[in-house]
């Protein structure tokens, strides 16, 4: 089938153009791009000569995208942006898997606390936030649109709502504290973002209302049956790419490391890209960069009745484009694991 990329350019699109190039069941035949019409893509992406069947950037038109013959697009652009090709894509039959925030919060009234006014809010209710691992199947044949989770709450959702659905874990006093690589702030010219302002520093950011809380807390509160409170610490690191997260969280009286470690292994036996490591061994970015999983791991702190749950993975993989990737493969019917490692 015919594949489509809007917004080709940024970090995230540069990562499903190399992922499509090499998919067995895809063919991708169109990229898109407002200021890079016209350009080879092994130009813009040196990375894939050879192997760019001679594809160049095209003008980014919603109409034009939707009079064609491409059969599902990826969006790969910022908030905002993303809803008015979703219109045009959505209303010309083409399924639509968007990476940007415009559809994964369900209610408009928290999108628009979070992210200002919504561009198309009358494909709110068709859409579908599907973390692939946690969503419940019927998305593959009720989606027209699907939401693709952010790079922060996929780290989190993973390893929190089974140990919260399986009473494992208390909902109060909560705390999460993530670390991200610069590529997840997208690719842009800002003085916050330079070499010299980012190289052997580490920053928070975002305390108290980052973005991407409204996601976490309304997923965990539509997996688990109850509002659920986080205190979620954002950081950005000197790492070109690579998410890490810890989390802080009471355990359930009478929960045991074997307990939570039991609720992972029925929730993932057979999940592909979630690897369970043993208990006080932490997982490093630096064995996710480049692939799709997740590993996470927890240990049990008797002295302040808390687990310590961590969990590593790629921020433009797992938390974007291959967890993007995933979700195309299983919507079409493909092996989950289609290229993808």
């Amino acid at each position: 089938m015919k594949i489509g990329i809007v917004g080709a350019s940024g970090y995230s699109g540069e990562v499903l153009v190399k992922l499509l190039l090499n998919h067995p069941r895809v063919t991708l035949a169109a990229v898109t791009s407002r200021t890079l019409a016209g350009k080879a893509l092994a130009a813009v992406i040196p990375s894939v000569r050879g192997a760019d069947r001679g594809l160049r950037f095209s003008d980014s038109d919603p109409v034009a995208l939707a009079a064609g013959d491409i059969e599902l697009y990826f969006l790969a652009l910022p908030h905002g942006a993303a809803a008015t090709y979703a219109q045009a894509l959505v209303a010309a039959g083409k399924r639509v898997i968007d990476l940007s925030a415009d559809f994964r919060i369900a209610e408009l009234a928290v999108y628009e606390q979070y992210y200002g006014g919504h561009r198309a809010p009358e494909l709110l209710p068709s859409a579908r936030f599907v973390l692939p691992e946690l969503t419940p199947p019927a998305w593959k044949t009720e989606a027209k649109l699907v939401a693709a989770p952010g790079c922060y709450p996929t780290s989190i959702l993973v390893p929190l709502v089974p140990l919260l659905k399986a009473g494992v874990i208390g909902r109060e006093h909560i705390v999460v504290n993530s670390c991200s690589g610069v590529s997840g702030a997208g690719r842009k010219l800002e003085e916050t973002f330079l070499y010299v302002e980012r190289a052997e520093s580490l920053k928070p950011y975002g305390l108290l209302k980052h973005r991407h809380l409204a996601e976490i807390e309304e997923q965990l509160a539509l997996h688990t049956g109850a509002k659920t409170i986080i205190q979620f610490n954002p950081h950005l690191a000197p790492l070109r790419r690579g998410l890490a997260t810890t989390i802080t969280v009471p355990a359930a009286r009478g929960a045991t490391i074997e307990t939570l470690y039991g609720a992972w292994r029925a929730a993932y036996a057979n999940r592909p890209f979630v690897q369970l490591l043993p208990a006080g061994e932490t997982p490093d970015t630096a064995h996710t960069v480049g692939t799709n999983r997740i590993d996470m791991s927890a240990v049990h702190d008797p002295r302040t009745g808390n687990f310590v749950i961590t969990s590593a993975e790629d921020n433009l993989m797992k938390g974007a484009s291959g967890q993007a990737v995933q979700i195309m493969n299983l919507w079409c019917g493909f092996d989950e694991t289609d290229g993808l490692l």
